[in-house]
């Protein structure tokens, strides 16, 4: 679609008055990546922006858009909920009911569930949970692995040249007793795990875990190295937290531990539930879930919005979809399959270092060659090609994060067409980059 005067003084207008009444014109440190984008539409895999330009949408909201934008099934159901009991903050509605019931029946873990609006949220009762019922201070988590900008957690992610595995916040303002209370092990290394339960006896409370470590592309755990975590914190009395917030519901209707069969303590989930509303929760044994507050218990459990009808209802109508059209799953992670062997073909081609790797419907290419198995393998990776790629797959019509080590997402609305002209574009652009010398080679 082409770009007019008008359109893209729009574009730059509405950016400039983000800028103006918002810090950095952007309301979450991972939307100011690239360009200046604003946008004004949504239907399906499509996104446009101010400027008319249309994008195949892969970023999905960072993995909230599962069925694709605005599926009607969703948007009628929250319209039919807005005209009916609205914010009333004094005991329970019919949807929260439905809303927990799906949950429960879905993740095979699951209890009983609670629902807030974050993931961030989410983990952070967890971790207060795992904390009262251990009695113990201490949090094993991943280098690599996101969980959300609880100070607990808030360390740690893409962390540059020696500070891996080390002292890295994510954040300033954080207290130096809540970063020390989190200890840092390596994602696939059981014995890094070991290591520390050895170190630290009787005072882990929890060990939380991405099952595949989405946020930094698409680690997927090696053979037992799951199983391996179920057991170790099983031996010293330590509760397991599957952190599904990106896993849950995209990859099998009742998440990864649906598909590995590992059943941790503690779940936390969120974004596709809602198919792109804000929606989140905790899930887990009743024995557990009954420390709450809620229940009689100990544990804080508070929120003005937690189970809100929009929220519900988005929810009942995602996970009532994805129960009705078990094809969904057999779909998506065949056209996520039909991607990576795509790219896979391209960069062998094209004599590339790099490897595609990924789950279900989620797609990552590495600048680096295989196998990727850790964290320690992405430091081979080049970053500046990763994201180099991202742009120009961006700037071409296809809407990539435009940053390393960043996942893309395949939803209901994607067709096998679109992963085709997909991959024809990513052929042109990595050709590009190759005769620029610009990527790594074999």
């Amino acid at each position: 679609m082409g770009n007019t005067t008008e359109q893209a003084n729009e574009h730059a207008a509405l950016y400039e008055a983000a800028q103006r009444f918002i810090p950095g014109g952007v309301n979450t440190f991972g939307r100011s990546i690239g360009r200046p984008y604003a946008f004004t539409e949504a239907t399906g895999a499509y996104v446009v922006d101010a400027d008319g330009q249309r994008y195949l949408d892969y970023h999905a909201g960072f993995g909230a858009v599962l069925l694709g934008h605005n599926h009607p099934a969703v948007d009628e159901a929250v319209v039919r909920a807005i005209s009916g009991v609205d914010q009333v903050g004094l005991g329970v509605t019919e949807l929260e009911v439905e809303m927990a019931r799906l949950v429960v029946e879905a993740i095979p873990s699951a209890e009983q569930a609670v629902t807030v609006m974050s993931g961030s949220e989410a983990v952070s009762h967890a971790i207060r949970l795992a904390r009262a019922v251990t009695g113990r201070p201490l949090l094993v988590k991943f280098q690599g692995t996101f969980h959300g900008w609880y100070d607990a957690v808030a360390r740690n992610l893409v962390s540059p040249p020696g500070r891996a595995y080390g002292r890295d916040p994510l954040s300033a303002g954080i207290l130096d007793p809540a970063l020390d209370a989190t200890v840092i092990a390596d994602f696939n290394d059981l014995d890094s795990v070991r290591t520390l339960f050895a170190a630290h006896q009787d005072r882990i409370a929890a060990v939380i875990v991405e099952p595949v470590a989405h946020n930094v592309g698409a680690l997927v755990p090696a053979p037992g190295f799951l199983q391996g975590l179920r057991e170790l914190t099983k031996e010293h009395g330590s509760l397991l937290i599957f952190d599904e917030v990106i896993t849950g519901f995209r990859h099998a209707l009742g998440g990864y531990q649906e598909i590995c069969q590992v059943m941790p303590d503690l779940t936390v989930f969120g974004k596709a539930m809602g198919n792109g509303y804000p929606a989140a929760g905790v899930a887990g044994g009743r024995e557990l879930m009954q420390r709450f507050l809620t229940a009689g218990g100990d544990v804080m459990l508070a929120g003005t919005f937690n189970g809100n009808r929009v929220t519900a209802a988005a929810t009942v109508a995602t996970i009532g979809y994805l129960r009705d059209h078990p094809d969904f799953y057999r779909r998506t992670h065949q056209l996520g399959q039909r991607m990576r062997d795509g790219l896979t073909a391209i960069v062998d081609e094209l004599g590339i270092a790099a490897t595609a790797t990924g789950f279900g419907g989620v797609f990552s290419l590495y600048f680096a060659p295989p196998p990727v198995t850790g964290y320690r393998s992405l430091e081979r990776n080049d970053n500046a090609a990763n994201a180099a790629f991202h742009l120009r797959m961006t700037d071409a019509g296809f809407l990539m994060l435009p940053a390393p080590l960043r996942r893309n997402h395949i939803s209901g609305a994607h067709t096998r067409e679109d992963i085709d002209r997909t991959l024809d574009r990513a052929r042109d652009v990595l050709r590009g980059m190759r005769d620029e010398k610009s990527v790594p080679m074999l």
